[in-house]
């Protein structure tokens, strides 16, 4: 198993060995950054196939790495920096990064989260029906570098509302956002589902409201990678993406097993003080929506994993532009084509989906 390295050992340390590929017995080992800070189940899209009993990676020669962020921002500059190999990719957050900074020449290569996975949330009570009236209010987020203030700010756009008026409080994840709602020092908590799930566990009602339509409509996450790493190894990435996508498909048909793989491949990740049944049931719980925006909806015409269309990423520079009050944002990107890729597509895709499904679903570890 591969220990995962905390980024608190700083960039200096890590770029040590910038620009050179990670190997491992001759595996090239795949630096991912998380920007969820903590490695647990609800990463086992990724990290079911890391056990050698399904050996999605190294059987390869690549394996997965995982290096906390606190940010997007975080993420973004350590993939400038070649500290890791590949990331989220954020269209709010990247897209006008990209616009400002030439030098960022990342490309996304995998749609890691084809449906859209963000949430708005409110106490039960409250007056906020739909996402126009998040206007004027306090708005909850994560931190301040969450993806929950530029996702706001996106949806207010797309009704022509301005945020000058909100307010983004970060209140933090489970007890301490769920105290925030309870006790109204928010109106409402813009976040992805997972997160508005673990507020729940801990007591909080909630009620969620609609997305905007347009906003709706697109997928949630991708991957990027370095244009230069694209390039340069090609092999690795695609078995690196097949590897996920393998993951993907056996955790959204098991997701019990696949939570189970996770914790034997990162023992750190186990439980404390509470019993593995009652925290998989929590995880469940928490990934109940996520396992299905995992996988493509069933009326896109496009059903390879992974795959993305240039017409969702005109899309996504439209609301971007709108979000970040910046017309010229189309102009200075140049040709949305640029912004991301499906050249590894037909690879990635090439295995046998049926069989992987099969074995989860007779799996028991």
């Amino acid at each position: 198993m591969l220990t995962r390295r905390d980024f608190g050992l700083g960039l200096g340390a890590l770029g040590l060995a910038a620009g050179l590929p990670a190997l491992a017995q001759g595996v090239r080992v795949m630096k991912v950054a998380n920007t969820a800070a903590v490695n647990d189940p609800q990463q086992c899209f990724t990290t079911a196939g890391q056990h050698p009993r399904l050996d999605f990676y190294k059987s390869k020669g690549v394996d997965v790495e995982y290096v906390n962020m606190s940010s997007m921002t975080q993420a973004l500059q350590s993939l400038r920096a070649g500290h890791v190999d590949f990331g989220p990719a954020v269209p709010g957050i990247l897209l006008p990064a990209m616009a400002k900074d030439p030098s960022l020449d990342l490309v996304s290569v995998y749609k890691w989260l084809p449906r859209n996975a963000n949430v708005i949330v409110v106490k039960p009570g409250s007056p906020i029906r739909s996402a126009a009236d998040l206007a004027g209010k306090r708005i909850g987020v994560r931190s301040q570098g969450d993806t929950g203030i530029v996702i706001t700010k996106i949806m207010l756009a797309e009704l022509g509302l301005k945020d000058d008026r909100c307010e983004y409080i970060a209140i933090g994840d489970g007890a301490p956002a769920g105290a925030a709602i309870d006790n109204d020092r928010v109106d409402a908590m813009v976040a992805f589902d997972t997160a508005a799930a673990r507020i729940e566990l801990v007591g909080t009602k909630l009620r969620y409201v609609p997305l905007t339509p347009k906003f709706a409509q697109l997928g949630s996450g991708w991957l990027c990678v370095p244009r230069k790493l694209l390039k340069d190894d090609r092999k690795a990435l695609v078995a690196l993406f097949q590897g996920i996508a393998k993951s993907t498909l056996f955790s959204n048909a098991n997701l019990d097993a696949a939570i189970d793989l996770h914790w034997a491949t990162y023992p750190e990740s186990r439980p404390k003080g509470r019993s593995e049944d009652e925290a998989r049931k929590e995880l469940a719980f928490i990934l109940k929506d996520r396992r299905n925006s995992w996988m493509r909806r069933p009326d896109d015409p496009d059903q390879r994993m992974g795959a993305s269309s240039v017409a969702e990423w005109k899309a996504n520079i439209e609301m971007t532009a709108e979000s970040s009050k910046n017309p010229k944002l189309a102009s200075e990107l140049g040709d949305p084509n640029r912004l991301f890729t499906n050249e590894l597509i037909d690879d990635i895709n090439a295995f046998d989906k049926q069989a992987v499904i099969r074995m989860a679903r007779e799996f028991r570890l």
